[in-house]
């Protein structure tokens, strides 16, 4: 029986793990990676390391095994369903005891492109008949302050009007995905997880004025625009839409938020914004 965590090596996997080390014996988690190199760190912490591709079903029938407790942190690639699928499928036939899925605020109400696969693969762990809890974390505040030092000197772009973000740190959502993967009663159970306070693009670009020292504007932008804005940076042609899609569904108040359970599951506030507006500004 083990806590495994695919997709180990990433920006909210890494920080799972890390997560779920203070909270139970490394010899009782597991990271799924692609590159054993990059799981350095990790294993070096006593954490046992599988490479598994989602691409690779042999890989995946080797990487789970009866009555471990699965973390499925959703790909980012254009055929992230079927690599879900095979994911799930490999998970059946090991007879993991459940499989948590980092899934969309909303789940099947997530009416936007970026939402349909997470909504697909909510159903296929469904179908799979494997016990199961859904993590449909909103929006994270660190896509936006990645993009800091592109703000600071192009200012906000957006087509998402005066539409209001929970949004939440990525550690926030990664204590959550601890809590559950290392508690009792949360089979069968769908969170939806976002920040406590709503801000608008407007707001941040006034945070980030604010602590920054610059004036750095938000520009609202017609989804047109957006698009050969977004086209001209070199965004891949296949993420424009899916971008320009979740600025449509802020606006239309889609990742404004649906409760509390974020803070209640990890037993405190959730981040505020400007902390992590803050936080990008002295790293």
């Amino acid at each position: 029986m083990s806590i495994v965590v695919t997709a180990a090596t990433g920006h909210l996997g890494t920080l799972v793990i890390d997560e779920l080390l203070q909270r139970v014996p490394a010899d009782e988690v597991v990271a799924v990676v692609r590159n054993a190199a990059k799981a350095a760190p990790i294993a070096d912490r006593g954490v046992e390391v599988r490479v598994a591709d989602y691409n690779d079903p042999d890989a995946l029938a080797k990487a789970f095994g009866a009555d471990d407790t699965v973390l499925l942190i959703s790909g980012l690639d254009p055929n992230r369903l079927e690599q879900h699928q095979a994911v799930i499928t490999a998970a059946m036939n090991a007879g993991v005891a459940r499989i948590a899925y980092t899934s969309v605020l909303g789940g099947p109400d997530a009416d936007f492109e970026l939402a349909a696969d997470h909504i697909a693969t909510e159903q296929a762990i469904l179908d799979s008949g494997l016990p199961y809890t859904f993590l449909r974390n909103g929006w994270y505040s660190e896509v936006y302050t990645d993009q800091i030092a592109v703000q600071l000197v192009n200012g906000v772009v957006g087509s998402a009007g005066d539409g209001r973000i929970a949004s939440a740190a990525r550690r926030d959502y990664a204590a959550a995905a601890a809590v559950v993967l290392t508690g009792e009663g949360h089979e069968k159970k769908a969170y939806e997880l976002n920040g406590d306070t709503t801000w608008t693009l407007t707001d941040y670009a006034a945070e980030l004025s604010k602590q920054s020292g610059q004036n750095v504007a938000y520009n609202n932008l017609s989804p047109e625009d957006l698009t050969q804005v977004l086209t001209a940076a070199g965004i891949p042609a296949p993420f424009v839409p899916v971008l320009v899609g979740v600025d449509d569904a802020i606006k239309r108040g889609l990742l404004a938020g649906r409760g509390s359970d974020l803070s209640r599951l990890i037993g405190r506030p959730t981040t505020p914004i400007a902390d992590t507006i803050a936080a990008a500004l002295n790293a």
